[in-house]
């Protein structure tokens, strides 16, 4: 099985690449958020930042882009292309209403005439390699049978399917039977993704999907930084404990980021998604969620490990 980390704007930036596979190796590809470009395929100064090669030395990283003009995508892949980067992710899976309603992630699945026009021509980019990261539909999970013969019509590295449809956002239940009738119609490597928050959550998807050899974990990984790694190298592995990645992490951010509330903001995120399973009247994330200040957070930092750990 390839593990692959699921992107979460705002999250799982460059700074948590590199200190979560520093700590817990098995994960195959990291994805890093998406870019949405303007028309001259320039980003935003932060997106820049998290894709620049040298934040990201050591670490099998995937550029996400999130739009629906070509020309748009041609030229910010042109900029990945000239980083290094040889494997650029298109984002159709994205649930934002904002978004959706122009069109873009998800929404994009709704055009079926614009999107396959839209992948036949950024396919003939030289020198990339197209994966696409999609959901089943927009509104219905049927969609995908008429999306599959889009898909199937381009060549592509893989196809990473999120098991629910726009409507969803990240709600219900992931729809496993379409999901395998879309696996069973594909001509590309296929990549699950959608629920797999446990060990457990995992060992289920294997006996029910065994022909899939890829599978892309968010939340899961978020909450549980050490899943793959167990899951790669045996259950019982000794594994670096929260507080090492805690500190490693905040040791981290207090040097690439400038401004208090800034750093806190990320460690307030850390904390959010860490006790997500959880996240209801979580006596470690009140506390956490009350900080407003370094000191603050600081002095109240080892209750809460201590309560993460018990």
């Amino acid at each position: 099985m390839e593990f692959y980390f699921a992107p979460l704007v705002g999250v799982t930036g460059y700074v948590y690449r590199n200190v979560h596979r520093e700590l817990y190796p098995g994960i195959e590809k990291y994805f890093a958020p998406f870019i949405s470009p303007n028309e001259q395929g320039v980003c935003k100064s932060k997106e820049m930042r998290d894709i620049l090669p040298k934040n990201n030395e050591g670490t099998k990283m995937i550029p996400q882009i999130l739009t629906n003009n070509v020309e748009y995508f041609r030229e910010t892949a042109k900029q990945l292309l000239h980083f290094g980067y040889e494997e650029i992710n298109l984002n159709l899976g994205c649930p934002s209403a904002p978004l959706v309603k122009r069109g873009r992630g998800s929404g994009f699945l709704a055009r079926r005439e614009e999107l396959k026009y839209f992948l036949e021509e950024i396919t003939k980019i030289q020198g990339m390699r197209l994966s696409i990261k999609t959901r089943l539909g927009k509104d219905n999970p049927e969609e995908i049978y008429e999306l599959m013969k889009i898909f199937n019509g381009v060549p592509l590295e893989e196809l990473i399917i999120h098991a629910r449809v726009q409507q969803d956002f990240y709600k219900n239940t992931p729809n496993m039977e379409v999901f395998k009738e879309a696996v069973a119609m594909s001509r590309h490597p296929i990549c699950y993704n959608g629920d797999i928050f446990t060990i457990e959550d995992y060992h289920a998807f294997v006996r029910d999907c065994p022909n899939v050899t890829k599978v892309m974990l968010g939340r899961g990984l978020l909450n549980t930084p050490d899943m793959v790694t167990k899951l790669a190298y045996g259950e019982e592995t000794e594994v670096p404990g929260i507080r090492a990645f805690h500190d490693r992490i905040y040791e981290v951010y207090k040097q690439e980021i400038t401004g208090e509330s800034h750093i806190l903001n990320r460690m307030k995120q850390f904390w959010f998604y860490l006790n997500h399973n959880a996240i209801v009247n979580n006596p470690s994330w009140n506390l956490v969620k009350e900080c407003d200040s370094i000191e603050a957070y600081d002095a109240i930092v080892e209750q809460v490990i201590a309560a993460r750990e018990e």
